[in-house]
């Protein structure tokens, strides 16, 4: 099943301080155990004595998917690669092996959603079946929000047009939906509960069926191939989110250029003193591998993008 109630919460496989992982190398294994609201399971190793107990721990970031809600199904065969990271045992700080770069056998992804879906949902119409409509709003705290369906689809009087969505349903290319969302075009799926009494959208996109990202819903274009050096000027904490100075020798795109003249003349007085505001691009923090750390004057190397908010770093990684 999904849950296993004699599992820890965060099981870790530790390792000695010694013990390395070649990067490069993939394996293959099958899942013990998944449990799906946790977000976390095990997957035991074909090839013995790679790792402590042939087992390994896999949290649900690490899955390739398309699936809006990342997981795993028992007995699933599967190929990845190792990763050791340092967690906090009690009062000690341990080093750990988990698996990273999830996939199917031979490096397809792993999409199990509509299947398991198919065996377990009551649609309205079919499961492929969508409606247009205007998201009210979601709110990522409480987990739920309120699509208004357009006039126009020849469907049972019985569905409500304002229907529940839930976090689940949310689709976000297969990572959790964060922070508010709201006045947005959408297109969904209807489901109904075993009673008949409630409707909910099911697999809620963006028009076309995009994932709901901020890159899709600010329109997000990368510009052109070629790597970029700069340092991080100005960062904000609490917000996840910064700015990055290129350094003066680089030529960036004409298109990011103009996308920097046009943010500078509408830069509000009260910004935060940094670089010159024509040399700066945004930065997210999920844009920055996981390596980064994000502080004034860390050197970092990154790729460029235009949206509808103008130009920004993405693809950030620390100069090696």
């Amino acid at each position: 099943g999904d849950e296993k109630k004699d599992k820890p919460a965060r099981p870790m496989v530790i390792v000695e301080e010694s013990f390395a992982v070649d990067k490069d190398a993939r394996y293959t294994g099958t899942v013990t155990d998944y449990s799906k609201w946790r977000g976390f399971g095990h997957i035991e190793l074909d090839t013995k004595g790679i790792v402590p107990t042939d087992n390994l721990f896999v949290y649900w970031k690490n899955i390739q998917t398309d699936d809006r809600f990342p997981r795993l199904q028992e007995g699933l065969k599967v190929e990845f690669g190792l990763m050791t990271t340092y967690e906090w045992k009690a009062w000690r700080k341990v080093k750990t092996v988990k698996a990273k770069t999830v996939t199917l056998p031979g490096g397809g992804m792993i999409n199990l959603q509509d299947a398991m879906d198919a065996e377990t949902k009551q649609f309205v119409g079919a499961q492929n079946f969508r409606y247009t409509g205007n998201l009210k709003f979601y709110d990522h705290w409480r987990g739920f929000g309120w699509v208004v369906m357009d006039d126009g689809f020849a469907i049972d009087e019985n569905v409500p047009k304002e229907i529940k969505v839930e976090k689940q349903e949310v689709n976000c290319g297969g990572k959790p939906p964060t922070g508010r969302l709201e006045k947005l075009a959408v297109e969904f799926g209807i489901v109904k509960n075993k009673k008949g009494d409630q409707y909910f959208a099911y697999n809620m996109t963006l028009p076309g069926g995009q994932p709901i990202s901020q890159e899709n819903i600010e329109h997000r274009q990368e510009v052109g191939t070629e790597k970029y050096t700069g340092t991080i000027s100005w960062w904000n904490w609490s917000q996840g989110w910064g700015h990055i100075a290129p350094d003066p020798t680089s030529m960036l795109p004409a298109t990011v250029v103009q996308k920097m003249e046009e943010s500078k003349a509408s830069q509000p007085k009260d910004k935060p003193p940094a670089a010159p505001a024509e040399k700066l691009l945004y930065c997210r923090k999920s844009d920055c591998d996981w390596s980064v750390k994000p502080e004034v004057g860390s050197k970092v190397t990154f790729f460029v993008y235009i949206d509808d908010k103008g130009a920004g770093a993405c693809k950030v990684a620390p100069v090696a």
